[in-house]
């Protein structure tokens, strides 16, 4: 494998092996540091590489198995800092926060709903499916540049109307004294 097509692949999955590794380890720097280390390996490995079928489904699991290896050595160290086996604290977000976490998907849903229907589709496949910006434009028959002002602006207006929805909600809960 030469340089040029790891370096395809590094863009490709970048995004994608980083969110993965987010939702096991709940780390910002840890899943880059997981991501790194994934593509570091593959890079040791570049010469097998073509033998693989589906390079995306070996670079899915190196991260998954990476990121439990991390978590069990983490659970290691807790465990010889305390002296005993006992299990780590329940990290599961809780009740308030799964209910702020799924008003807000619904808010930014609805946001997007509302958008016109070109920005709609685009913020779709590229924030939603985590489409790269290149298979879009070629899906679309869109410049890559345009492609990104456009997604750019989606993203502002989307920004623009939650903050104004929650102005204006939080402006009536203060009059209110109630939560909508």
């Amino acid at each position: 494998m030469t340089r040029n097509a790891f370096n395809d692949i590094i863009h490709k999955l970048n995004r994608k092996l980083f969110v993965i590794a987010y939702s096991i380890i709940k780390n910002r720097q840890e899943s880059e540091d997981v991501v790194q280390e994934v593509f570091m390996k593959m890079w040791m490995m570049k010469d097998k590489l073509d033998y693989y079928e589906n390079i995306n489904a070996l670079a899915v699991t190196m991260t998954r198995n990476s990121c439990i290896d991390l978590l069990r050595k983490w659970k290691y160290i807790d465990s010889e800092k305390d002296g005993s086996d006992t299990q780590a604290a329940d990290q599961s977000p809780t009740p308030y926060d799964q209910m702020v976490s799924l008003e807000t998907r619904e808010i930014v849903s609805g946001i997007i709903d509302d958008l016109p229907e070109a920005c709609r589709d685009l913020v779709q496949l590229r924030e939603i499916n985590g489409m790269s910006y290149e298979e879009i434009a070629s899906q679309n028959g869109m410049n890559i540049n345009n492609l990104r002002v456009i997604l750019s602006r989606a993203r502002q207006m989307i920004k623009e109307k939650y903050i104004k929805y929650t102005d204006e909600r939080g402006k009536t809960e203060r009059i209110t004294g109630k939560v909508l």
